[in-house]
């Protein structure tokens, strides 16, 4: 236990310093396991870590998911995605900031990022929203909790890390994902009633579409939902492997912004060149992490939460709902990677040992995650749009997201409470 606190400590103290957190979980975890063990057991360690990491066939299929992310942010899928939300839903009170969500969650299906689908609705739903005379809090909540559910609904990266660093099967996690989903959608929109019901003049009702323009609408986004069908149905039906469809949906990404004519040879090489940036640094995160995992699993602390729980006969949902309040509150200083990185080999064994199914712990940990993006004083949707929308206040912001937030972590208390709705597909589809 004193060793994982030092190390802890030392690891908080580097990067409030701002050491890179992938350089202070690698230092931390191969001077510990070192101190704890000898420096030729952390040697070889990293050694393997680094060397399992990098020509893992499993790890590849994070690079793809990226570049088919960076395909389908390039093709402009975007605008179709929120016109056609805004085409039916667009003239009731609030409707555009429910577009935003709906959009949001169409984007969130084929690009993976939180944080890329906020800065993509920033642009495309702001202007339209001021347009209308909707309030600057509304307009920018809305965005910043719709591009949450950029890491919940399949595919997700966040998922694929967790299904990497833990074994879990990423298929599983992706089934997984899409009735909180859905759930998530439908609360953020009641938020944004709420919002509006009290206060009218935040989200006034838009114009109304016509049938023809409607069916239009839809017809648009058919590449985005063709491209979704064809990755996600092929792995929950067994057709090829997470990695596989990671890698038919970038080809497919390509394709699609190709007909476009949304690529060229100077955006295929952005393309190429940012999908590479973004790898090599969530793969020198996940080696830090392993690298801190080690070290971890060799001190007294995963037994010795086992052994305090055993201990006052803590019943297990008590024990999960204090995990969910650690990540709550972790997300009101930290960005959601960190969170998991550093949390899920301390956390990980215990919710295993106590019963808990792996699938639904990933899930409850994407929506901590989700809240800690919005939550003050570091949610990092909120930071990324006060980069893009210089103009509205961080307080306008932040009064923004609350009923968002709230709407969250009643979703939350849902998925704790009621373990069935988070397995029902995975238990359904990947038998």
């Amino acid at each position: 236990m004193l060793a994982f606190l030092l190390g802890m400590v030392a690891m908080l103290a580097l990067m409030f310093l701002r050491v890179p957190i992938a350089w202070a979980m690698g230092m931390v975890g191969f001077a510990g396991l070192a101190f704890v063990r000898n420096w030729n057991t952390s040697v070889a360690s990293l050694a393997t870590v680094v060397y399992e990491t990098g020509f893992s066939y499993q790890f590849s299929v994070l690079p793809l998911f990226i570049l088919m992310g960076n395909f389908v942010t390039r093709a402009g899928m975007s605008h179709e995605l929120f016109r056609a939300a805004h085409a039916f839903i667009g003239r009731f009170r609030g409707g555009l900031a429910m577009s935003t969500i709906v959009g949001s969650a169409g984007f969130g299906a084929i690009c993976g990022s939180s944080i890329a689908t906020a800065a993509t609705f920033a642009r495309v739903a702001y202007p339209s929203m001021r347009e209308y005379g909707y309030s600057p809090a509304l307009a920018a909540g809305a965005i910043a909790a719709g591009g949450t559910l950029g890491i919940l609904i399949p595919p997700s990266t966040i998922m694929v890390i967790y299904g990497l660093m833990t074994g879990t099967s990423i298929g599983k996690l992706f089934a997984a994902g899409i009735i909180p989903g859905a759930l998530a959608t439908l609360l953020l929109c009641i938020a944004v009633k709420y919002t509006v019901w009290r206060d009218p003049k935040a989200g006034p009702p838009g114009e109304s579409v016509r049938w023809g323009d409607k069916l239009r609408a839809v017809r648009d986004i058919w590449s985005v939902a063709l491209l979704f069908v064809v990755v996600m149905g092929g792995i929950y039906g067994g057709v090829f492997t997470a990695t596989e469809g990671a890698s038919i949906g970038a080809f497919g990404g390509f394709v699609i912004a190709l007909v476009r004519g949304q690529l060229n040879w100077k955006v295929l090489v952005e393309v190429l060149a940012d999908s590479a940036t973004t790898t090599a640094m969530l793969f020198a995160i996940i080696v830090g992490a392993l690298v801190f995992a080690n070290f971890v699993n060799y001190t007294s602390m995963p037994n010795d939460l086992k052994d305090f729980v055993q201990r006052f006969n803590l019943h297990p949902m008590w024990v999960m709902l204090v995990i969910c309040a650690v990540y709550i509150l972790l997300g009101t200083a930290m960005e959601e990677l960190s969170m998991i990185l550093l949390t899920v080999p301390v956390f990980f064994p215990l919710v295993v040992h106590l019963g808990f199914d792996p699938v639904w712990f990933g899930i409850i940990i994407v929506v901590v995650v989700e809240i800690g993006l919005i939550s003050p004083p570091v949610g990092m949707n909120i930071f990324v749009l006060k980069s893009l929308l210089p103009d509205v206040p961080t307080s306008t912001v932040f009064r923004g997201v609350m009923p968002f937030f709230w709407a969250d972590v009643l979703r939350l208390a849902i998925l704790v409470a009621f373990p069935a709705i988070t397995l029902y597909l995975p238990n359904l589809l990947m038998k």
